[in-house]
């Protein structure tokens, strides 16, 4: 479980026109996944990064993913809920495996 510290922009925080989210195969075979993980207060988020080299840093170098524009964040929500958007967020080690998530 990941804590919540970065769970949603302070006030006044300018949240970027697109969003670069990481992404999984489906295990079903249905395409790709959005990695969305229960925080620590019992809700559910979905990572962002507001950069590609923020991904990188926080994810791998090798992590996949899909640039999506923030206002199609409503149409991910329908597809795969989640209930805050957790941006920029450093994935711990553990949780990754040759340069991507697990």
């Amino acid at each position: 479980m990941w804590t919540n510290h970065q769970s949603e922009p302070a006030a006044g925080t300018i949240v970027p026109p697109v969003l670069y989210l990481p992404v999984s195969e489906n295990l079903e075979g249905q395409g790709q996944r959005f990695t969305v993980h229960p925080l620590t207060d019992g809700r559910s988020g979905l990572l962002a990064h507001t950069a590609l080299d923020r991904l990188a840093a926080c994810c791998g170098e090798q992590q996949p993913w899909v640039m999506l524009a923030t206002p199609d964040l409503g149409r991910v929500k329908r597809v795969q809920p989640f209930d805050v958007v957790a941006f920029d967020v450093p994935v711990p080690i553990s949780l990754r495996q040759g340069g991507r998530l697990r």
